[in-house]
């Protein structure tokens, strides 16, 4: 499961992210746009959850509207969930310890893509796009000189 130092990892190796130390929480965000935060649940958050308040830590990133949001809060509720404090806000709270590594990647890609410039978005999709073309051109050889190797 993943923990602060996957967040940061993953966060500060998207394109021109920053970590940002605000209210006595760390953010990061893209040219000022914050996109994933560490939220301590309040007061009147713990009095919405009730019983089941989740304890350990908690991200909060931002969606790419509220279809993205509803879809996630559907999809696992063991790990995302919301407060009325979010509600009409784009973004979702995470139990961190319970969300996969790989899982939590892709969260933050999409929510470094929905606040990001649009060029540096498609800049980056494309550089992906590219680098993975190269890996399965390297899988493929790699396979080719196996079978090779094995028909000799």
């Amino acid at each position: 499961m993943a923990t602060w130092n996957d967040v940061r990892r993953l966060a500060l190796a998207l394109p021109q992210t920053k970590e940002r130390f605000q209210h006595g929480s760390t953010g990061w965000a893209i040219r000022d746009k914050g996109f994933a935060w560490e939220r301590h649940l309040r007061k009147s958050d713990l009095a919405a959850l009730g019983a089941g308040a989740p304890k350990g830590a908690i991200l909060a990133v931002r969606t790419d509207g509220l279809e993205m949001k509803e879809a996630l809060l559907a999809r696992d509720a063991g790990v995302y969930f919301t407060t009325p404090h979010f509600d009409g806000y784009p973004a979702v709270l995470v139990r961190l310890g319970r969300i996969k590594v790989s899982e939590l990647k892709d969260l933050l890609l999409e929510a470094w893509l929905s606040r990001a410039p649009e060029r540096l978005a498609e800049a980056y999709l494309a550089a992906c796009s590219e680098a993975a073309g190269s890996a399965k051109v390297r899988r493929r050889k790699r396979k080719t000189t196996r079978a090779a190797r094995r028909a000799r």
